[in-house]
């Protein structure tokens, strides 16, 4: 009896407070804040068999493309590891033959990236010969001058003569005296003697390791001068049989981005074990890459592979860190697929294994997709 009445005072409590229009606080420390919200179920999400929920609102916003799929014969491709060098024909290095001081030229000492023409005037060497060297040059010099005076006065004396001495000896002193006085020049030079350094070439400076004043010694690369749409790329392979089988060629330096490239001849000696290959970058204008840039190329040869053709964005790498793509399988489901992709370019690859015709497969946004958990 006591129970029962506990509980209605209870309940007739509880429907005081619901009925109060007063708002009910809980006491201090038992505040619990707002609850959190209910989850959105339209949200993107990776579902139990691994496969992703993508609404449409959320393709439109990671900008998600596909592309449906189509097998035809492609070519083998091979990958080489190579480096940008530079063209013989269209490049060169600046070099003093003398070690002396730099001295800036009428236009000033030239920048990185300067066009200049072939000709045109880089720097002024002035010779820096050490001190006992300048006085033994002094001395020679007062020495000629001395011999070059008494060679004079004695051609002149034989000139008065004329008619009286033999007109060889005439001659003789007058050539001892221009002997002379051309030594005496040439070593006068060699006192304060400067060198000139000229472009090789016409293009534009893309190493400069100088500044005013420097001493600098001789042979010392001092300017390097190249045609930026003339390069060269050098590969190794291993492999005597590909040189053969060559069909074309593409250098790949970054993401999305391929230089063609056309194959200038190959070494008959080995270095390192392997073979080097010498390609010519072409196009008439400046291509995307610098000497001594490391680089992939791309060899695509004869032989022909079944597969089907797709952006190299299109692949990415799934938690085993195997090759994968992603295909559209509904409106708004993506199946995560493993495939075996080779390189056919910097921007493309092809699928031999993996992919059936007709599938739509996300070319643009898969790498967002498999962000998804």
């Amino acid at each position: 009896m006591k129970n029962s009445r506990f509980i209605l005072s209870i309940l007739a409590g509880a429907a005081l407070m619901a009925a109060s229009p007063f708002p009910v606080l809980a006491a201090p420390g038992h505040d619990h804040g707002d609850s959190a919200p209910a989850a959105s179920g339209n949200a993107p999400k990776r579902l139990p068999d691994g496969s992703v929920f993508l609404p449409k609102v959320s393709q439109r916003q990671l900008l998600v493309r596909t592309l449906v799929t189509e097998e035809k014969q492609l070519a083998k491709s091979v990958e080489l590891t190579g480096r940008v060098i530079m063209d013989a024909n269209a490049g060169g290095r600046v070099q003093p033959l003398q070690p002396g001081r730099i001295e800036p030229g009428s236009r000033g000492l030239p920048q990185l990236g300067q066009a200049v023409r072939k000709g045109e005037v880089l720097a002024v060497v002035r010779s820096s010969a050490g001190a006992i060297e300048q006085a033994n040059q002094q001395a020679q010099v007062a020495e000629l001058s001395s011999q070059l005076e008494l060679a004079r006065r004695r051609a002149s004396r034989m000139q008065q003569l004329e008619g009286s001495v033999p007109q060889k000896e005439i001659e003789a002193a007058q050539a001892d005296a221009a002997s002379l006085q051309q030594r005496l020049a040439a070593v006068s030079r060699s006192v304060s003697a400067t060198e000139t350094l000229v472009a090789p070439i016409s293009g534009v400076i893309s190493a400069a390791n100088v500044v005013a004043g420097q001493v600098v010694d001789a042979r010392e690369i001092l300017f390097e001068v190249i045609d930026p749409s003339r390069l060269m790329v050098e590969a190794l392979v291993f492999d005597v049989a590909l040189l053969d089988d060559i069909a074309s060629a593409s250098a790949t330096a970054a993401a999305n981005v391929s230089v063609p490239l056309q194959l200038a001849g190959a070494g008959r000696a080995q270095r390192e074990g392997a073979i080097p290959l010498q390609f010519r970058t072409q196009g008439a204008k400046a291509v995307p890459l610098s000497v001594n840039q490391p680089v992939k190329v791309l060899v695509q040869t004869r032989q022909q592979v079944k597969g089907v053709s797709l952006p190299a964005a299109a692949v990415v790498k799934n938690p085993s860190n195997q090759d994968a793509v992603w295909v559209h399988t509904g409106a708004e489901t993506f199946v995560s697929r493993t495939v075996r992709a080779t390189p056919l370019d910097g921007a493309t690859v092809a699928v031999v294994d993996g992919l059936k015709p007709g599938e739509r497969v996300v070319v643009q946004g898969a790498a967002l997709i498999n962000q998804v958990r």
